[in-house]
């Protein structure tokens, strides 16, 4: 997937069987999601990704089976109903699994924590796991399959980490060849730093991306720090990333994009 201010939009998949606020069945789950992609779809947005944020609290990369064969279901739905690229993360961490998936359902990337330098996760340590991961993908023929990588995720302490920059992580997950680094805010709807994606943005060349707090009324002044931007709550209904996509405020953000880029 080429990156040239691409917007990606958020299908926040309901809580899967298993999972604590899990009050669905699987058909229905699938339904729920397809309908949001297709009205992303529809809106305008250049890629889509899904995502088990519902399924919280999220296992420090244990993915379970029953997780991988419903994202599956999801993800081989998905690609039978919308044209457009599509991406998969799974919570947490749960990087090949995400790979996995992603390859049996031809999905074109993923996005990855805890990538690069370790930090201390809501769901505890997560220790960097680049050299697995892309071991992996060699290994299982996915390397069409891009891997976006968080720097310094969302959601997370650094301290260990609180001597080496964003900027000097980004040059890091570069060094290891992510296809391109995501910066966020602190938590998800925060705005990123505008003056670290400046330095990032001046010191890779893989693309930089956002990954949480971007809106309509935001996205001109972050327009030319990034490359493409991961859209997620200010497209759902009342602004919350729990709610199903609000045809008006996509509609609304979509002109902003068609409008910067003219």
């Amino acid at each position: 997937m080429k990156m040239n201010k691409s917007v990606i939009g958020m299908v926040h998949v309901q809580a899967l069987p298993g999972t604590p606020k899990n009050r669905m069945k699987l058909n229905e789950i699938i339904q729920r999601a397809i309908n949001d992609a297709k009205l992303l779809e529809q809106g305008g947005v250049d890629a889509i990704m899904i995502e088990n944020m519902h399924d919280r609290p999220y296992l420090n990369r244990k993915a379970g089976p029953e997780i991988v064969a419903a994202m599956t279901a999801v993800a081989v739905s998905l690609r039978k109903e919308v044209s457009v690229p599509l991406g998969i993360q799974i919570l947490a961490g749960a990087n090949r699994e995400a790979l996995s998936v992603a390859m049996a359902a031809n999905f074109e990337f993923i996005r990855a924590e805890g990538f690069v330098f370790g930090h201390l996760a809501d769901e505890g340590m997560m220790n960097s796991d680049a050299a697995e991961l892309l071991r992996f993908r060699k290994n299982i023929g996915a390397a069409h399959i891009q891997i976006f990588t968080d720097i310094k995720k969302k959601h997370s302490s650094h301290a260990l980490s609180a001597d080496v920059s964003l900027a000097e992580t980004a040059k890091a997950a570069e060094f290891f060849l992510s296809d391109g680094v995501i910066v966020t805010g602190p938590a998800t709807g925060e705005q990123a730093s505008k003056e670290e994606l400046i330095a990032v943005k001046g010191t890779v060349q893989t693309p930089v991306l956002i990954g949480s707090g971007i809106d309509t009324k935001n996205i001109s002044e972050f327009w030319n720090l990034a490359d493409g931007f991961i859209v997620g709550s200010s497209l759902k209904a009342d602004g919350k990333w729990e709610n199903d996509v609000d045809p008006a405020r996509l509609n609304e953000f979509m002109q902003q994009i068609h409008r910067l880029r003219k």
